[in-house]
């Protein structure tokens, strides 16, 4: 952990391929041309080592989650290749989204995977993990048309905020971002920072995204940092690109634009703690949001 308030956050835009090879060449020659600025927490897009597949392609690259502390082994070759970056670069490496199986699924799980975000420290261990919990089944207005996530995906249960010191990282990816109360949730567990893996359609992006990401910024007078997908990819999926970092105020410090590539700001923390003594939301709030259970979901 790092006490330190001066962080400097990183988003990498990709353009991914359904081969997690190609995509990790991507991302290792994009980790090339990082500011030196250390710590620094470097965050992928959602679908990062695979993404606009066949069907089964991310259900067939899954590997078990064994979770945080342990060691991972051969059946875990991903997620050894994306530990060994963040110790090469001594960086912080939240992973997008890798498919992951629970190490004992149960019957009703076979046949679906997890939508997980990983966050791997600058020794390589894995620190937090983070299960999407609000599956995207929705009908667009794009060359993909209709999105059912929920036939393919398991929906998460937990909501996860990473002590990194300093930092207190909020994990949610995508579609999660339309529901405010997750991040209600996560401001009250303490998040100065959101991190939002994302692969927002180029039609959903359009009308929503900026909007969207600059809402949950200044409800939870947090840091955001949301990192996405770009482009036309190998099944005709659209994506919207434009990878963000805000600030509490809602104040966009970064904008990826639509090509692949990365964006990287310096940030005081300490600008998380005057903009909520200036407007103590906490305090003032009437509503207090409970947790929704895992029967519920």
């Amino acid at each position: 952990m790092t006490e330190t308030s001066i962080w400097q956050l990183t988003a990498l835009q990709l353009c991914s391929s359904p081969d997690p090879a190609d995509n990790l060449r991507q991302i290792a020659d994009l980790l090339q041309q990082l500011p030196p600025a250390r710590p620094q927490l470097v965050a992928l897009p959602e679908g990062a080592l695979c993404f606009a597949g066949a069907d089964g392609a991310n259900l067939a690259i899954a590997e078990p989650l064994c979770g945080p502390g342990a060691s991972l082994n051969a059946q875990q070759p991903l997620q050894q290749q994306l530990s060994a970056l963040a110790r090469l670069h001594q960086i912080y490496l939240l992973v997008g989204t890798l498919p992951t199986l629970a190490v004992e699924a149960q019957s009703d799980e076979r046949g679906r995977f997890s939508a997980s975000s990983l966050l791997f420290g600058p020794d390589g261990s894995l620190l937090s993990d983070y299960q999407k919990i609000h599956l995207f089944d929705a009908d667009v207005s794009d060359n993909t048309a209709s999105y059912r996530e929920s036939a393919t995906t398991k929906p998460g249960d937990k909501i996860t905020v990473a002590d990194l010191g300093a930092v207190k990282a909020g994990l949610a990816i995508c579609y999660d971002v339309r529901f405010p109360g997750l991040f209600a949730q996560l401001r009250q567990q303490g998040m100065n920072l959101l991190c939002l893996p994302s692969a927002f359609t180029t039609v959903t992006g359009a009308a929503h995204w900026h909007t969207l990401l600059r809402a949950r910024a200044i409800e939870t007078q947090s840091y955001m940092l949301a990192p996405a997908q770009t482009g036309t990819h190998a099944n005709g999926r659209q994506t919207y690109g434009h990878s963000l970092i805000i600030d509490p105020w809602g104040q966009v410090l970064a904008d990826a634009g639509t090509e692949p590539g990365l964006i990287s700001v310096r940030i005081d923390l300490q600008e998380v703690a005057k903009v909520r003594q200036k407007m103590p939301l906490a305090l003032h709030n009437q509503f207090i949001c409970t947790q929704m259970t895992s029967e519920k979901l």
